[in-house]
C-alpha cells in the first residue's frame, strides 16, 4: 500500500486540564500507530486565541502531527477526531516535496538561532562573572 507524508493541525478544547489535553493527544497518537503509520513531529503551539468563536470557545490548545501513513488510514483518523468531543477542529493535507523542504529549512533556522541564544547566554555570563 502506498504511503505518504501527512500533517493534521488539531485544536482541541482549552477549556480542558493539561492531563486530558495530553490523553487527546496521545489516543491521535495511538490511532495512528495501530493503523500503521508513523509518526514523525508532534508540535504542541499550546493555547492561543481563535481568530473567531467555534462552537463558543474563544481559545483553542494547538497541536501539529505529521506523519508517514497508508492513504486509508487518513478517514480512520478523521473518523476518530470527528467523534472527540474534545477536538474543537481539525485539518489534515498530504504535504509535498516543497511543503517538507520548507519545513527542514524552518527547524534548521530555529535550532541555529537557539544555538546562537545560547552562546550569547554563556558569554553574558563569563563576562558577569
Amino acid at each position: 500500500m502506498r504511503t505518504k507524508i501527512y500533517e493534521s493541525v488539531v485544536i482541541i478544547n482549552a477549556a480542558l486540564e493539561d492531563e486530558q489535553v495530553e490523553a487527546t493527544i496521545s489516543r491521535l497518537r495511538e490511532v495512528i500507530t495501530t493503523h500503521g503509520g508513523e509518526i514523525v513531529d508532534i508540535d504542541r503551539w499550546g493555547r492561543k486565541r481563535l481568530a473567531y468563536p467555534i462552537q463558543k470557545a474563544k481559545s483553542g490548545y494547538y497541536v501539529i502531527i505529521r506523519f508517514n501513513a497508508p492513504t486509508n488510514l487518513i478517514s480512520i483518523l478523521e473518523r476518530s477526531l470527528r467523534l472527540d468531543e474534545n477536538v474543537i477542529r481539525y485539518l489534515t493535507i498530504a504535504l509535498d516535496k516543497f511543503a517538507l523542504e520548507a519545513i527542514k529549512k524552518q527547524k534548521e533556522s530555529s535550532q541555529t538561532e537557539e544555538q546562537s541564544s545560547e552562546e550569547e547566554i554563556n558569554t553574558n555570563n563569563e563576562s558577569i562573572e
